[in-house]
């Protein structure tokens, strides 16, 4: 059994629910920490999702289900503070349309924008790392040559989502549980495309405890173009970035996780389907069914998902999305408190 050195995972992920008032520079408190990454969604009316990380500062804004490039929506997200995040209605992003429902997922990396890495044979613009929940933002501009970037995190990444910025392209998502070469392979966040297979994304190359390798694509590597990498390595209790199969049964799939969750992203990966997304906020007891997908605009839906367990997750239906018999699955989860703490030091980090 792994034990967590992460106590408290609300200091490093929360999830917060608020409903818009209309005002201007309204602060939204309670994170208990200060995002560095913030992805909100409309829950009862179609709105893409809108993700703000302090890298590329308060109001530029890039859209998970969309191709676009980044935009400018200062007058949307004002600002990240000590407990959260400001917010005013515009027209724009509209992030507090009066009497519409919210959910915000927050992430804390490192201080703001963070710093150059110069580990790779591409320097980063910045990256804001925090090493103790294994969460990297990198800000980097593309050569179009093959090259290498710093990711900081001092442990090899199981997880990369990547986005160009400066015009437009698809998201590219590197999962490390896809396949048995699955530098070879990736995903596309804002479809639902199975598992594409090309090298011209990350060289054919598995990133390092240190490095990640881009190969020519000009989606991850155009020459000259700025591009945003949130990565992510497991800690134990806190993190996990694994996959399962599919049994097709309403007495469904477990999947051990080795602490309870708070928020699980799920995709198939054998075939077409959504990228869905439950978390324990928004479906505070069993059975979760409170829906939303990242690659649609779509409100907030309700579909059976499963149950959220002191040790993982068990799901309770038999769509495709999640659990069709011999289905092939991602996921990514973060925890709601870890199975077993390392409080002592008596008692091993990774047992």
């Amino acid at each position: 059994m792994a034990y967590s050195t992460i106590t408290k995972p609300g200091l490093y992920f929360n999830t917060n629910l608020y409903t818009g008032n209309d005002a201007d520079n309204r602060g939204i408190t309670g994170i208990g920490f200060q995002p560095d990454w913030v992805w909100l969604k409309k829950r009862n009316a179609t709105a893409g999702g809108a993700i703000f990380d302090a890298v590329r500062g308060a109001g530029k804004v890039i859209y998970p289900s969309e191709t676009n490039a980044e935009g400018t929506e200062t007058a949307s997200f004002v600002s990240f503070d000590s407990d959260g995040y400001t917010i005013s209605q515009d027209a724009g992003v509209g992030l507090n349309v009066n009497n519409d429902t919210y959910v915000g997922w927050n992430w804390k990396a490192g201080t703001g924008q963070g710093s150059s890495n110069t580990d790779g044979s591409i320097n980063t613009t910045y990256t804001s790392v925090n090493t103790t929940a294994g969460f990297s933002i990198i800000k980097y501009t593309g050569t179009g040559s093959v090259g290498t970037i710093g990711h900081g995190l001092g442990a090899k990444p199981n997880v990369i989502i990547q986005k160009k910025l400066s015009g437009t392209a698809a998201w590219t998502v590197y999962h490390d549980k896809v396949d048995a070469n699955p530098s070879h392979k990736y995903l596309y966040l804002d479809k639902t495309d199975a598992l594409a297979d090309y090298t011209d994304h990350w060289n054919d190359t598995e990133p390092t405890s240190s490095l990640i390798t881009l190969g020519t694509d000009t989606a991850v590597n155009g020459s000259g173009a700025t591009n945003i990498i949130y990565a992510f390595t497991e800690k134990a209790g806190y993190s996990k970035f694994g996959k399962y199969t599919g049994n097709g049964n309403a007495d469904g799939t477990f999947v051990y996780l080795g602490f309870k969750p708070a928020w699980i992203m799920v995709k198939r990966t054998d075939a077409t389907q959504n990228w869905v997304i439950y978390d324990s906020t928004r479906d505070s007891f069993n059975v979760a069914d409170a829906r939303l997908r990242a690659n649609l605009s779509n409100a907030e839906g309700t579909q059976t998902g499963g149950d959220f367990l002191s040790n993982g997750f068990k799901l309770r239906d038999t769509n495709d999305d999640k659990n069709v018999s011999g289905g092939s699955y991602i996921y990514m989860a973060f925890a709601e408190e870890p199975l077993v703490a390392n409080v002592g030091s008596s008692i091993p980090a990774t047992a």
